[in-house]
């Protein structure tokens, strides 16, 4: 049952990336009109003095812990301290401040590669620390494992109503299309989008084109932090995606038929492939009434739409 009023002051930290953006959207949509945000350059995370302040001055209801850094298996590979450091310092500022104040709910997001690299698929929420991480991002997922234990710890010591979501690979508008720092998806609709624009015959894939993910459009994770938020209470870490997953060469040829790229593919194999698969088990979030309602096929369309807009 939704326990939150709608005049509930809420602090969306990182609002104005990827998945910040789109919750603000979603809340609203859905008529949260006392919105906190900062930027940046408002408001740095990694900075406790500041961040503490803030807490005092504005006092917010609900936390939601969209700040992170993020990217793609170049920079998680070549940026290991950056990813590490930056994530445990936004994490611990936010969450501690949050109890701290009085915050009376925060939602946590992580990610899916908190999940062991050979864990059985599809992935469930149990299967967290139960074996050795993908080499090429651990340092990001060990960061992300760390919030999900300080919110458990507060809960578990303080009873501070902290809940943790574990998003899929997450695109959409407002994404990252640099081809050194981002994510598949993203990378793949610029690199095809530019041979198109050039002539070019042919577009690279790093790696075998094997290994097979999931895809969540981000206005689909969006409303299920909103619904997480408003009817979720559990130490328990929650999975969000859709259910079913792709393999990166069927991922290319998606992108290349809504790209309208006439040319071929061809694939680096001296590239790495990362994890061989990574598809979760969203059963407990679906029982509770929760299902991704944009499928792939759309959702790439529609990102491709807004990239093609900011050119």
């Amino acid at each position: 049952m939704k326990n939150i009023a709608l005049e509930s002051k809420i602090f969306v930290a990182g609002h104005k990336g990827l998945v910040g953006s789109a919750i603000v959207r979603n809340l609203l949509g859905k008529g949260y009109k006392n919105l906190v945000l900062r930027s940046r350059r408002e408001l740095d995370l990694k900075d406790s003095l500041a961040v503490n302040q803030f807490y005092t001055q504005e006092r917010p209801d609900i936390v939601i812990n969209a700040a992170a850094k993020v990217g793609g298996i170049h920079a998680n590979d070549n940026y290991p301290a950056e990813f590490i450091y930056d994530n445990l310092a936004i994490q611990n500022n936010v969450i501690n401040g949050a109890y701290q104040s009085g915050v009376k709910k925060l939602v946590f997001l992580g990610s899916s590669c908190i999940y062991p690299k050979m864990a059985p698929q599809p992935l469930k929420e149990e299967y967290l620390l139960t074996g050795a991480l993908e080499p090429t991002n651990e340092w990001y997922a060990i960061a992300k494992i760390a919030g999900i234990k300080m919110c458990q710890a507060y809960r578990k010591q303080y009873g501070f109503d902290a809940i943790s979501l574990m998003p899929t690979n997450l695109y959409g508008p407002g994404d990252n299309f640099d081809l050194q720092n981002s994510h598949v998806l993203p990378a793949l609709i610029r690199k095809f989008h530019e041979a198109k624009i050039h002539g070019d015959e042919t577009v690279t894939i790093w790696g075998t084109g094997k290994p097979k993910r999931e895809f969540l459009y981000v206005d689909d994770m969006a409303d299920a932090s909103v619904f997480l938020m408003e009817n979720y209470s559990g130490d328990q870490i929650v999975n969000v995606g859709v259910g079913n997953d792709v393999s990166i060469k069927e991922l290319a040829e998606l992108v290349k038929e809504q790209v309208d790229f006439a040319g071929r593919l061809e694939f680096d194999t001296s590239k790495p492939d990362g994890t061989p698969r990574k598809l979760l088990d969203v059963g407990f979030l679906n029982q509770m009434g929760w299902k991704a309602r944009i499928d792939l096929e759309q959702g790439i369309s529609c990102t491709y739409e807004w990239y093609c807009q900011q050119k």
